[in-house]
């Protein structure tokens, strides 16, 4: 479905979206650290990221699914109702056991980003899809801006007696608010004849698969990249406020207002520059672009050992990623039928939460064995790979754009 009116639910979407990314982003920054006061080695830290994306994992595609049969809005409500349980438990934690299965059940209800991508692909055509999925890229941003900020605030000035308990708090009550944003103002993006389009797909049994989806290349080659790419991140951010302790000297506040930067950067890209870049150069040259920068940025962090060197190189780390999350997801909704949009999408969604495990438990590992660097070093490793893969899916683009002109 396309709605042609369609500013107040994305205004609605990107709302929801940045009060439920506030809340992420408020915890992010700080919560190895907050591991660490339960007695948490790195390797163990950086689990609890990988748990997390493990049940992001293991639920993004069922969300993705139910909503392609119930609709959007009972999904994104349920997701959101679950967030705020999850923060409470946070919030009263007493045990790394405690912080574990708040974590767990956290990561569960983050596969709803995947129906908040697929509500954007009822209501936007695939001419201007890259700029809706960058309107939630914009909400992810302003959640960073402003989240770890507030983190940093809440988390109070000394190091020694940092208050981890508050900032979870205030995250519950900020799902809270979305939850209720949601169900006031949220209304549901699939229309009956889209659902029944839906279910007479499901009656003929069309259903995805693994091998189905292995036979399109460039499905294959797109969920490489992401989840290349993906993997990459996941290893800077469950390290980093652990690599910035040990080589900096910094607390939890400098950590968080360091992601805030992050976040400043990601917004300007997202809410204004992709459009133009978009036009400029085209959807796979500036992806191709985009992991170009993320690459030399994790480089970058892996030498930095003065302030200026570190602003320069996360500035290219968060330039690369808010450019990389929707172009992947607007190409990859490109070449889904409108029947399967939510399912790919969470398939994707899944593949990176997959990523996000793997690159969380090698980065503890190799912080451990190999020294604080080795995240990031290895992390430019890894996306030097997904620039070879977007470089040939640039060039075969290019090749069949020649072969039809001739």
């Amino acid at each position: 479905m396309v709605n042609n009116n369609n500013g107040r639910p994305t205004f609605v979407l990107f709302l929801i979206v940045f009060i439920d990314l506030l809340g992420f982003g408020i915890i992010l920054p700080i919560l190895p650290l907050y591991a660490e006061q339960f007695g948490a080695e790195p390797n163990e830290a950086t689990l609890l990221v990988a748990i997390y994306s493990l049940m992001q994992f293991l639920f993004a595609p069922l969300w993705g699914s139910l909503s392609d049969r119930y609709g959007r809005r009972p999904i994104i409500l349920l997701t959101l109702f679950g967030s705020l349980i999850a923060y409470t438990g946070l919030g009263f934690a007493n045990s790394l056991g405690i912080l574990f299965i708040a974590r767990g059940l956290a990561g569960m209800m983050a596969g709803n980003i995947a129906t908040a991508q697929a509500y954007i692909a009822d209501i936007t055509t695939p001419a201007n899809r890259a700029r809706g999925m960058g309107i939630i890229g914009a909400a992810f941003g302003l959640g960073f801006i402003l989240g770890p900020a507030i983190g940093g605030i809440l988390v109070g000035t000394d190091p020694d007696n940092a208050n981890f308990h508050l900032p979870s708090l205030f995250s519950a009550g900020l799902s809270l608010l979305a939850l209720l944003c949601a169900l006031v103002l949220l209304p549901e993006s699939l229309n009956a004849e889209t659902k029944a389009k839906i279910q007479a797909h499901r009656y003929r049994q069309r259903r995805l698969n693994l091998l189905h989806l292995l036979q399109r290349p460039q499905f294959c080659m797109l969920i490489g990249i992401y989840f290349l790419v993906t993997f990459a991140v996941a290893a800077m951010d469950s390290t980093f406020a652990l690599w910035s302790k040990q080589e900096l000297n910094w607390g939890p506040q400098q950590i968080s207002y360091l992601f805030a930067f992050m976040g400043i950067v990601c917004t300007i890209v997202q809410g204004g520059l992709i459009g133009f870049l978009k036009k400029l150069l085209g959807e796979i040259k500036l992806l191709t672009l985009g992991i170009l920068g993320l690459g030399v940025g994790l480089l970058l962090i892996g030498f930095s050992q003065s302030l200026i060197l570190l602003l320069v190189s996360t500035t290219l780390v968060a330039g690369g990623i808010s450019v990389n999350q929707p172009i992947l997801n607007s190409l990859i909704s490109q070449i889904t039928v409108t029947e399967d949009q939510g399912q790919i999408l969470g398939i994707a969604s899944s593949c990176s939460a997959l990523a996000r495990i793997v690159g969380s438990i090698w980065a503890g590992a190799s912080f451990m064995k190999f020294g604080s660097s080795a995240p990031f070093l290895s992390g430019f490793l890894v996306v030097l790979l997904a620039f070879i893969l977007s470089w040939r899916m640039n060039k075969n683009t290019s090749e069949s754009k020649a072969e039809r002109v001739v």
